[in-house]
């Protein structure tokens, strides 16, 4: 399998977890993957990108601009700010939730993700998810997972579900497996009714 996966939100969030489950599910299929994170000042709020290359052809772990088969997008901007590196056939599944920036909160500009989507939806093919819905009453703390089911569901990962359900099962601490397995199921059943 030859695949390019970018994986893009905001520090806090579980992208970086996300990445590592991609990439450790495509290597337990017997894949070689390459693996990167650009996190910068991202602890809480700022921009976390991971780069995943999964096959034979990736030579470094960066991905090439114009490349990437798939972008996975925990943030409408984070997602728009990354369109750069998607391919021209490539597909992108993004959270509709929002991540207001600090400045956001002090000149109250109405930031809330739409026209980003709206922007999203005219450049590309995409899959556009609520992560509040999927998630329900368990919170944000399991978007990643949920938006992560949802890319599972597209079939647009090479991926299959259980794989990562497996890794699920074997990188997340055992108190919120069943939590993330629940919200992975969630997203995976609203891709494949789509």
């Amino acid at each position: 399998m030859e695949m390019d996966i970018l994986v893009c939100g905001v520090g806090g969030q579980g992208t970086v977890l996300a990445s590592k489950l991609i990439a450790s599910a495509a290597m337990s299929l017997g894949n070689t993957v390459h693996s990167a994170e650009t996190i910068g000042m991202a602890q809480r709020g700022g921009s976390v990108t991971s780069h995943i290359r999964i096959g034979n052809r990736a030579y470094s772990p960066l991905i090439p601009l114009g490349s990437a088969d798939v972008i996975i997008a925990f943030e409408p901007a984070e997602a728009v700010r990354n369109l750069m590196y998607l391919k021209k056939d490539g597909f992108v599944i993004v959270n509709r939730i929002p991540v207001k920036p600090t400045t956001e909160s002090i000149h109250d500009s109405g930031y809330d993700g739409a026209e980003m989507v709206e922007y999203i939806k005219k450049k590309c093919g995409c899959l556009v998810v609520d992560a509040s819905e999927l998630c329900g009453e368990l919170g944000a703390k399991f978007y990643n997972s949920a938006i992560l089911g949802a890319a599972a569901g597209t079939g647009r990962l090479g991926i299959s579900p259980e794989a990562l359900i497996a890794e699920i099962e074997g990188r997340v601490p055992e108190k919120f497996i069943e939590a993330n397995k629940k919200v992975f199921s969630e997203g995976l059943k609203k891709a494949e009714n789509i």
